[in-house]
């Protein structure tokens, strides 16, 4: 009797495990929605239109973009985190997305164990940049600046819980000045804070400062990714600045809902690996300031967590709240 309860068993799971990989096997089988948890326009509704046809050729099945936005994003993570884990409910989301663990006093989700990153789809390095008018031409300089001046220089961000902030406060905290932090609503506000001398300093997207930049009216310290920017050849990284390893990058990524089918992980994976090495989409991402990126669900995981730990370490340092 054992003996057959035990060959039941077996059978049982034989069928279900054939079950699930029959499931990945057939996947996609149904029209796809890719959550944008914020406005149209923005840099994570840019990037899900730009994968999208890419990800409808490749799937055979309508991937329908949707914008469900509240809360810095919150409401469409939680969505996509309640979803059924099948792989056709996506996630399109930015560096903010590690910010909010550490600004954010109870998610209505974990963001390491709720979501399943699939892939990393571009990258850009924030731009340490100055007013035209101080006197500092490279970061030492400014660090000299500001020891000199304690708490007199102020740096700009787009946002009291920004990655901007965050950053600013990691690297001056390594620095040893002290900056006054002016939040604006947005980049675009913040880098005219800065043009017109009312903060020194701040740390942008390439989308709102390189023409600045380019015009003169602001001035490029460094580059935020250890390998130096393309688009300002010249200009060193923070890390050749005497901050080995600092990295301060934004970016934008695909996650779905944990418990996916790893093979169905895999091949969304592959398939945006794929896309990002089309020249079409490879030259629209540099129209936003983005590098094509890719690379496996592992890497992604590693810097999602990563950042978390950096980003909640930073508050604990700077005594900025949870809300």
């Amino acid at each position: 009797m054992f003996r057959s309860l035990g060959r039941i068993g077996f059978a049982a799971l034989w069928i279900l495990l054939n079950a699930g990989a029959a499931r990945a096997q057939s996947y996609p089988t149904h029209v796809l929605r890719l959550i944008v948890p914020f406005a149209a326009g923005g840099l994570n509704d840019t990037a899900a239109r730009l994968i999208q046809p890419h990800l409808e050729k490749a799937l055979g099945q309508t991937v329908v973009v949707e914008n469900r936005t509240g809360a810095t994003g919150i409401v469409g993570a939680e969505l996509v985190a309640r979803a059924a884990p099948d792989g056709h409910t996506l996630l399109m989301v930015a560096s903010s997305y590690t910010v909010l663990p550490a600004t954010t006093a109870v998610l209505p989700y974990d963001s390491e164990r709720d979501l399943t990153p699939i892939a990393l789809m571009g990258t850009n390095p924030l731009l340490f940049i100055v007013n035209a008018q101080v006197q500092a031409k490279t970061l030492g300089e400014f660090i000299a600046l500001a020891k000199a001046n304690p708490g007199k220089l102020n740096y700009a961000t787009p946002g009291a819980a920004s990655q901007t902030r965050f950053v600013a406060e990691l690297w001056s905290g390594r620095a040893g000045i002290k900056m006054q932090h002016i939040p604006y609503r947005g980049g675009a506000p913040a880098v005219q804070s800065v043009i017109a001398g009312q903060t020194e300093f701040s740390a942008l997207s390439p989308l709102v400062s390189l023409p600045q930049i380019e015009a003169g009216s602001v001035r490029a310290l460094a580059v935020g990714s250890l390998a130096r920017y393309p688009q300002l050849p010249n200009v060193p990284t923070v890390a050749e600045s005497g901050f080995p390893d600092f990295e301060a990058i934004q970016w934008v990524g695909l996650l779905t809902t944990a418990g996916t089918p790893k093979s169905v992980v895999d091949r969304l994976n592959s398939e945006v690996n794929k896309a990002l090495k089309n020249s079409d989409l490879i030259a629209k991402l540099a129209q936003e300031g983005m590098l094509p990126a890719g690379g496996t669900p592992d890497e992604f995981r590693n810097l999602i967590a990563t950042e978390i730990k950096n980003w909640k370490e930073t508050a604990r340092a700077a005594d900025i709240k949870p809300e």
